[in-house]
């Protein structure tokens, strides 16, 4: 497989603050590392010429863009309802809420249309993802 053949983008909320962007891309990144197949990893481990062991990483790119919050619900519906992607969402319940019980008791309690998202991260075939992210501007601190 081609490095270029699969896609991993995360989104950020426009109106999120640097802080909070960098929890929700690690706890998504988390998430999407344990429910996407083996093909995401490239070698588990590497050792350096010291004989250091080093966990290896995606071998497929992994960019961050951000889009308006309104931007983001309609994309996290869009991906999640392309088969062939896998979508790990970030609603703002995760960081309203203190523990796993909490949080799930917060999201069983409301319609996907009351739930507000802080970030996503999509990983799939390059071409489906770029459909529905290519024109997401790069996210970066301003």
């Amino acid at each position: 497989m081609n490095y270029e053949d699969k896609k991993i983008v995360g989104i950020i909320a426009s109106n999120v603050e640097p802080a909070i962007a960098l929890n929700v891309i690690g706890h998504l990144a988390i998430s999407i590392g344990k429910y996407s197949n083996e093909e995401i990893m490239g070698k588990s481990i590497i050792t350096d010429k010291s004989g250091i062991k080093h966990l290896g990483i995606s071998k497929f790119p992994f960019i961050i863009t951000k889009v308006k919050a309104g931007k983001l619900k309609n994309t996290i519906d869009l991906a999640k309802n392309n088969p062939n992607l896998l979508v790990a969402d970030y609603p703002k319940d995760m960081l309203d809420t203190r523990t796993d019980d909490e949080l799930v008791e917060s999201i069983n309690a409301k319609e996907n249309d009351k739930l507000e998202y802080l970030g996503a991260v999509i990983y799939g075939d390059t071409k489906d993802v770029d459909e529905i992210t290519g024109k997401f501007q790069l996210w970066r601190i301003d």
